[in-house]
């Protein structure tokens, strides 16, 4: 199962379109969407290392464009449509918590949650419904993602080669890390 859907991400991530796809992928993660880039980006970047700084630069401009929609959706639209987003997720705990930390920490929840595979889409709705400050919370959101998105690119510029040889040969274990990572963030919001 893993083999096939590995195949269609490098024949998608080697499309002549493949980074209008990255970057819709990453900015709907922001702000809506439950599946985070990195399903595309490190494929992409694998299969186009001679591109993966220009990758992490799209990832990154994609990423806070859907973040500003997810700080829209929680300033402006919470009541209707996110508070949907944050029950479809399960996140309803994880919201009032992260509430109470904007208002204590400010800008480093921002920081800190946007590098983790804690759901971003959370932290934006709720920068809005915090009505935190809009300027700190994109200057926040540019550093937090890039640093996130051109750490991954300096890795495969780095290591590229034997990094696709270990996904390649073992591809059912890094599928069901990247999951059980995937679901311990979304487990880590609404158990901490």
């Amino acid at each position: 199962m893993f083999q096939g859907m590995y195949d269609w991400v490098m024949r998608l991530s080697r499309h002549r379109h493949a980074n209008r796809y990255m970057a819709a992928v990453s900015f709907a993660e922001s702000s809506f969407f439950p599946i985070p880039p990195d399903v595309m980006l490190v494929p992409m970047m694998l299969a186009r290392r001679d591109q993966v700084w220009l990758i992490a630069t799209i990832c990154t401009i994609a990423s806070v464009a859907g973040g500003i929609l997810g700080y829209a959706i929680g300033s402006l639209l919470y009541d209707t449509v996110g508070q949907w987003l944050i029950h479809t997720y399960g996140l309803e705990a994880a919201a009032i918590r992260f509430h109470e930390g904007f208002e204590k920490w400010g800008a480093a929840v921002i920081l800190v949650k946007g590098l983790t595979p804690i759901p971003f889409k959370l932290v934006t709705i709720l920068s809005g419904v915090a009505k935190f400050n809009f300027g700190i919370f994109v200057l926040a959101s540019v550093i937090t993602r890039g640093a996130r998105f051109f750490l991954i690119a300096a890795l495969v510029s780095r290591f590229g080669a034997p990094i696709q040889d270990f996904i390649e040969k073992r591809l059912t274990l890094v599928a069901t890390g990247f999951l059980v990572v995937l679901v311990a963030g979304f487990a880590a919001v609404t158990l901490v």
